[in-house]
């Protein structure tokens, strides 16, 4: 299995800047695979929250893009703890005895994908020809930002798997019960329909 946190970054990026051409889907094997689910939810995400904060596509398209925040946000949260099942099951973190990181490699991988969005979309603002000269240098800046940001990410999701790997840190799988989406745990949904919260 390929728990490389530089192959993951690249991963990312190439995906990015492919489904921005193609009709987005996740073909990897093994732990990619996971990578690339979580990463398509996070890229669907990325454009159904773009598409919510518009006001000329009528009520209904931003009353269905809220939907699929909800449905994307919950699977990528699914995603996430099964990266970390498959690395507790492959590195045996030690339960005890060394510190504990409070973030997982699931949770980083998960930022990794955000930032590779970020990095892509950014990007595009500081090359728009249609833009400000203003704008574009504002947005190179905080381009170069976020490259650093993936940078010492990447760099910090190695050193934790290193440390995982040799003994002298650990961590668990952090489940994230998201309450919202359960009709048995939403109040807004088992009391509009009391059969659901049986």
């Amino acid at each position: 299995m390929q728990f490389n946190p530089d192959e993951i970054s690249q991963l990312q990026s190439h995906l990015t800047a492919r489904w921005h051409i193609e009709s987005p889907a996740a073909s990897g094997t093994e732990f990619l695979q996971l990578v690339e689910e979580n990463h398509l939810r996070n890229f669907q995400l990325w454009h159904e929250e773009d598409i919510a904060r518009r006001d000329d596509l009528g009520s209904e398209r931003v009353h269905q893009a809220k939907r699929a925040i909800d449905r994307f946000n919950q699977q990528r949260n699914n995603f996430i703890e099964e990266m970390d099942k498959v690395l507790v099951a492959a590195l045996q973190p030690k339960e005890a005895g060394v510190p504990r990181n409070s973030e997982t490699p699931g949770m980083m991988i998960d930022r990794l994908s955000i930032l590779s969005l970020k990095e892509f979309h950014m990007n595009e603002e500081a090359v728009r020809e249609d833009a400000s000269e203003n704008h574009r240098a504002t947005c190179g800046e905080k381009l170069a930002r976020i490259i650093r940001q993936r940078a010492d990410l990447t760099q910090c999701l190695g050193d934790l798997l290193t440390e995982v790997a040799s003994g002298t840190k650990t961590f668990a799988v952090y489940y994230q019960f998201k309450m919202y989406n359960d009709p048995a745990l939403n109040p807004q949904l088992y009391l509009a329909n009391p059969t659901a919260g049986k």
